[in-house]
């Protein structure tokens, strides 16, 4: 089944394109069926790019899908219009009665901010206890899974010495887990973030469990079974361009930024870099779609009441 996004979202045509399918409002609501509800709180400033990403992946599951763009209401975004926001977005303040059966939350470029000196982080930690009571299953990425991760088990985020930048190897440690079905032992995944957090801090809470990991960039992916939590700390759904896009404009901008980790071919950043992460992603996220599916109460109303 196709994603069901509005028709007028960018996002529509640019997933067309790609060969993913879509459906219009009119035709979905002909199909006998229950769309999974699927939520993107987008915090990244270029939320365009990031609805392409995330709906991209999402969409490429053979279930119907009604995929809901929201924002955070106390924030104004400087590189997305207004016109863009009211059209597309709501607020969580205005989906917060709602029930969904996944929930993303992106990450978001305030990392060597402390989390209490980010200037919506009480909706956050607002957002992240509902989501105990109104979402089936979280995943959480990048600043949005340390922020999680902070939030629900105090687990603390250390700045780096220079930025953690490029391509790397990382390890399948959990074969078994439903949300490696298919991975392969050794895989590439995109690494961009000033912060991590360690191995010893989550192997002190009971109930995390680390499924990804890199031998050089460390902790990648923990599963949290008691409320279907996922902590994804890099970037799997990153486009083939979306490192140079980050090195270049920081270069264009005068910043000082090594270039990204066997990224650019023979390291020549004229070359344009080839995409060694593409099948994993839509691997994860279909496994992530699949075992929501699969677990979900069919009546909406009914997620999270197994937990209280």
């Amino acid at each position: 089944m196709p994603i069901k996004i509005p028709d007028t979202l960018p996002a529509f045509e640019a997933l067309q394109t790609e060969g993913v399918r879509v459906m219009t409002e009119t035709v979905a609501i002909r199909q006998d069926i229950r769309p999974l509800q699927i939520g993107l709180l987008n915090l990244m400033p270029n939320k365009i790019k990031t609805e392409v990403q995330m709906a991209r992946l999402v969409g490429a599951s053979p279930l119907q899908v009604e995929f809901s763009l929201i924002r955070i209401g106390g924030h104004k975004a400087k590189n997305t219009s207004e016109e863009h926001l009211l059209a597309f977005y709501q607020t969580w303040e205005e989906v917060k009665q709602r029930k969904f059966d996944g929930f993303i939350i992106t990450g978001a470029p305030i990392e060597l901010l402390d989390y209490e000196d980010v200037t919506y982080w009480n909706e956050m930690q607002q957002i992240f206890d509902w989501t105990a009571t109104n979402v089936h299953s979280t995943l959480n990425v990048c600043w949005g899974a340390m922020a999680a991760a902070y939030h629900f088990h105090g687990v603390p985020k250390y700045t780096l010495k220079e930025k953690a930048f490029g391509v790397y190897r990382h390890q399948n440690l959990k074969p078994s887990s439903v949300y490696l079905n298919g991975f392969s032992d050794d895989f590439a995944i995109p690494v961009s973030r000033w912060t991590e957090v360690r191995r010893a801090d989550i192997e002190k809470v009971p109930g995390l469990q680390i499924l990804m990991e890199s031998s050089e960039m460390g902790v990648c992916l923990v599963h949290e079974q008691a409320c279907n939590r996922l902590y994804m700390f890099n970037h799997v759904e990153y486009d083939s361009t979306s490192l140079a896009d980050e090195y270049f404009r920081d270069v264009n901008a005068g910043v000082p930024i090594k270039m990204p980790h066997n990224y650019f071919p023979h390291n020549d950043p004229e070359i344009a870099p080839q995409n060694r992460w593409r099948s994993h992603a839509h691997l994860f996220f279909g496994n992530w779609i699949n075992e929501i599916y699969q677990t979900t109460p069919y009546d909406l109303e009914e997620i999270g009441q197994e937990r209280f």
